[in-house]
């Protein structure tokens, strides 16, 4: 799960402010996330515009609350006391879930300046979740001190991954 306040060694510095942190596991849970609800929307047949746009984007806030949420659970759990500034911080650390929801929404909300369907635009909204998924894997294996060696294999296993998901909307479209 996202959101440890502890990186990786050779990763992000825990003292740097938490705006200059990169929440890599966000980041790739967001964009397998994004990549899922694009994998499932208009399955039964053509799929509202604004309607893959709002569910992308409301998707990706719910589950930054949710992460949230879990975090101070978490936290209270082990005796620590929420404060506003603790809230802020969580937040701000698992923002990147809703971040890689904005260029999949975005895609699918521009297909129609450029005349395409909404399934055209689902379709690159997924390309460009995938994308980013690997994008991520590889950034925060390359951050955290990784070899080269184990970065490209972070970004096969995220290919891998966000292939399974193209390969289920493939299914379930047909």
């Amino acid at each position: 799960m996202s959101g440890s306040s502890v990186p990786p060694e050779g990763g992000d510095r825990a003292d740097q402010p938490a705006h200059r942190r990169t929440d890599y596991a966000g980041a790739i849970y967001g964009s397998i996330l994004a990549a899922s609800v694009v994998a499932t929307a208009g399955t039964g047949g053509e799929y509202p515009r604004l309607q893959a746009v709002a569910l992308l984007m409301i998707t990706g806030l719910v589950f930054w609350a949710t992460h949230v949420y879990a975090q101070l659970a978490g936290e209270r759990i082990v005796g620590q006391v929420w404060s506003w500034g603790e809230i802020r911080r969580i937040g701000v650390h698992e923002w990147s879930i809703v971040e890689a929801a904005t260029l999949p929404a975005a895609a699918v909300a521009l297909s129609a300046v450029f005349d395409m369907s909404v399934n055209t635009g689902l379709w690159i909204a997924l390309g460009i979740a995938v994308a980013q998924q690997v994008m991520w894997a590889c950034l925060g294996a390359a951050r955290a001190g990784a070899s080269r060696g184990l970065v490209i294999a972070e970004g096969f296993v995220n290919l891998a991954l966000g292939l399974i998901i193209v390969a289920a909307k493939v299914v379930l479209k047909h």
